[in-house]
């Protein structure tokens, strides 16, 4: 018995039972606190969610629109086919994540089992195609192009496939009708990302996770019009999945169509007679490299010239966006994006960047004018000029005597150009330039709208290039460490000239001036951009925004939202000089550097301008440039090392105004042949049911000389005989 006395452990035991009594008044008021957090503070929001958990949606995916051309004629739409897809999530489920099972669906789809479980994968940083870039919880789809008997086999032994299934579903096609491929224009499909349907989820436009989305071309710009809102039917079901009603239903809306000013016709023309011209300037022997041209990239833009709205647009190389449909295999993702593809996913026409030779001289010829240079003043043409120790040549060193501006343009002389830029170069003050220059060449660059979007309706346009002070003092400072690092004075080539850069490699100097005023140096242009420019000499000095889209229009035909042209602005030049710019662009064509390509056009009928460009590229052969246009119409093409201007393009862009107008070679027309001698202003109709009564299109035939005679003849002198800018 413990001699300790009773009355001494009372007061620690009282303190112990109240610490209990406090801890457990502390359980009981955090429990009763959250109880009423749950059932009563969000006690609604909670109970939605239960009820939730019973509400199983299956999802309608909406018909994509279509995209048409100008008369209706589909380009894009959509074909019912035979899809079998994977359900990753109950995959994942099995014990040898789901390789059993893929491996006999390979078997059944006449597939290997890597390239499926390649499909099913998902994509990362490190995951390369083809893999999965869509959302985990949807059935992705391993092939599009089951057969009646694949589908019956997967839906018979479905044991043997579970989370596999085979459903008809619209899957969409891209026509190519007449063999008008379109590629770069139409874009492509891909499945919806996690973090597209977070970013969209409070818009007006929200993705289910079971959407395919545009990633490039019209399919990108025009997504949200073409995609349309799925349909999503919920059902309440029980806690073993089994269906006890019918919660909510809504209906699939479909997408709506997209009417271009493409026209189908005009397209499998300029597509075939560009891929023509490249092959035929690969037979060309180059003297300066001695091989054959390369030819190996091309473009060519035709455009309305009162209203900027794209009647065709191609670029090489291309390729099937059909590839995309369904999921793109390896081999096909290999051969669009690897070292060896030429990047056939970049659309040339707005993305390709280049030199553009003598085609840029209506832009020193307006500036010279603005400066205050007579149109008709006599300037010297001689073989040659020179700054200092630097000696700058006229195009296969022919001398013209003293010409106009008119007639500097007719016959291309760049010692011309060379002496007026050089000459407002020292007004401007030379190396020690005044405190705000006029900088007339490159100011007019800029007001013709180069170094900027043109805004046509196409994603991931370029701006090209305007060479200016900005631009200098910008780039030597973004490469002046490494010139200054691998700079030496008296070194080699590269050395000394990395060595001067470091020093003053910001400064505008004679050359650079002389260089970009024929559009050389580092002048860069696009395609588009030349075209919108001569598209504006024709119609009096408007300068419109490209458009492609001409219309969107339901599915219904009833509701049409017509997409009219903008402006961006206008040229920087007065009436008078443009009526002489325009005189000047005819005397190209009829007496000038393109004559020879327009040996028996109707002058007098369809009045043709034209401008040839032959652009020299460091390390590369010549980049042909032809820059045209008629009052309806305007046409650019430019091939990547593919020699001059009027020699390797100029027969592709003759045969395509032959086909617009209906003309032979002599000159003559038949109008039931022309494609287009006016622009189309009439939409398509589309009819309450979605159908449309679109004309039929055959392939493009080229016309064949009657004899190898007149061929020869049709093809003009060798480039070395005779000037051919």
């Amino acid at each position: 018995m413990s001699n300790i006395p009773e009355t001494g452990r009372t007061p620690r035991v009282q303190i112990r039972l109240i610490v209990i009594q406090v801890l457990v008044f502390s359980l009981f008021a955090t429990l009763g606190g959250r109880l009423w957090y749950l059932q009563i503070r969000n006690g609604d929001e909670y109970t939605n969610e239960a009820r939730s958990n019973h509400v199983q949606q299956v999802v309608q995916p909406a018909v994509r629109g279509s995209i048409l051309d100008a008369r209706g004629v589909p380009l894009a739409d959509n074909e019912t086919r035979l899809v079998v897809s994977a359900s990753r999530t109950d995959l994942m489920k099995m014990k040898d994540d789901g390789k059993g099972v893929l491996t006999r669906l390979a078997a059944v789809l006449g597939m290997k089992p890597k390239d499926v479980m390649d499909k099913v994968r998902l994509c990362d940083a490190e995951t390369p195609q083809p893999c999965w870039n869509g959302s985990p919880y949807q059935p992705i789809p391993v092939t599009d192009e089951a057969t009646t008997q694949q589908a019956l086999q997967i839906r018979e032994r479905a044991e043997d496939f579970p989370g596999i299934t085979a459903e008809p579903m619209a899957v969409r096609r891209y026509v190519a009708p007449g063999k008008a491929n379109t590629a770069q224009v139409l874009g492509y499909l891909s499945p919806v990302t996690d973090e597209e349907i977070e970013k969209a989820k409070d818009t007006d436009s929200p993705f289910l996770r079971s959407d395919q989305v545009g990633r490039s071309g019209l399919e990108r710009t025009y997504d949200k019009d073409l995609r349309g809102k799925a349909g999503v039917t919920r059902y309440e079901v029980d806690k073993l999945g089994r269906v006890i009603g019918l919660a909510q239903a809504d209906k699939a809306e479909p997408g709506a169509n997209v009417v271009t000013s493409i026209d189908a016709r005009v397209q499998a023309v300029a597509e075939w007679e560009l891929n023509n011209a490249m092959k035929e300037a690969r037979k060309v022997f180059d003297d300066n490299t001695g091989t054959n041209y390369k030819a190996d990239s091309g473009a060519v833009v035709v455009m309305e010239a009162k209203t900027g709205r794209v009647v065709a647009m191609a670029s090489l190389p291309t390729y099937d966006p059909n590839a995309w449909v369904g999921g793109i295999s390896a081999k096909d993702y290999a051969r669009l994006t690897g070292k060896k593809s030429n990047f056939p996913l970049l659309n040339r026409a707005i993305q390709g960047q280049a030199a553009p030779g003598s085609i840029f001289k209506v832009i020193p010829t307006t500036a010279a004018v603005n400066a205050g240079y007579d149109f008709n003043g006599r300037y010297p043409c001689p073989s040659s000029y020179s700054i200092g120790n630097q000696v700058f040549k006229n195009f296969e060193s022919q001398g013209h005597g003293s010409i106009t501006l008119g007639q500097a343009l007719e016959v291309s002389c760049d010692t011309v150009y060379y002496a007026l830029s050089h000459q407002q170069w020292k007004k401007d003050g030379g190396l020690k330039p005044k405190k705000n220059p006029a900088d007339w060449f490159y100011k007019t660059a800029h007001q013709f709208g180069l170094g900027a979007e043109t805004g046509i309706d196409l994603p991931n346009e370029v701006t090209g290039r305007v060479p200016d002070r900005r631009w200098k003092q910008k780039f030597w400072e973004a490469n002046k460490d490494y010139w200054c690092k691998i700079g030496k004075k008296g070194g080699d080539y590269i050395q000394q000239l990395s060595y001067e850069n470091c020093l003053e490699g910001n400064l505008m100097r004679a050359g650079d001036s002389v260089n970009y005023s024929i559009g050389q140096g580092d002048t860069l242009v696009t395609p588009i951009q030349m075209a919108t420019i001569y598209a504006a000499i024709s119609n009096g000095g408007t300068m419109w925004n490209p458009t492609v889209g001409k219309a969107v229009v339901s599915a219904d035909g009833k509701s049409v939202r017509e997409i009219k042209p903008k402006s961006h602005g206008k040229l920087p030049m007065n009436a008078k000089t443009r009526k002489l710019m325009n005189e000047a662009l005819a005397g190209v064509a009829t007496r000038g550097t393109a004559a020879w390509r327009f040996g028996g056009w109707p002058q007098d009928k369809i009045p043709m301008h034209a401008k040839t460009g032959t652009a020299e590229v460091h390390g590369k052969q010549t980049t042909s440039w032809f820059a045209t246009y008629t009052k309806d119409y305007s046409i650019v093409m430019t091939i990547s090392q593919g020699g001059t201007g009027s020699g390797a393009s100029g027969p592709a862009v003759r045969n395509i105004y032959n086909a617009l107008y209906g003309l032979d070679m002599e000159g003559n027309q038949d109008l039931k042949k022309a494609l287009l001698p006016q622009p189309q202003k009439a939409l398509p109709k589309i009819q309450p049911d979605g159908s449309i009564d679109a004309p039929k299109i055959t392939p493009y035939v080229p016309a064949k000389p009657e004899s190898e005679e007149e061929d020869t003849a049709l093809a003009g002198p060798p480039a070395a005989t005779g000037r051919r800018d």
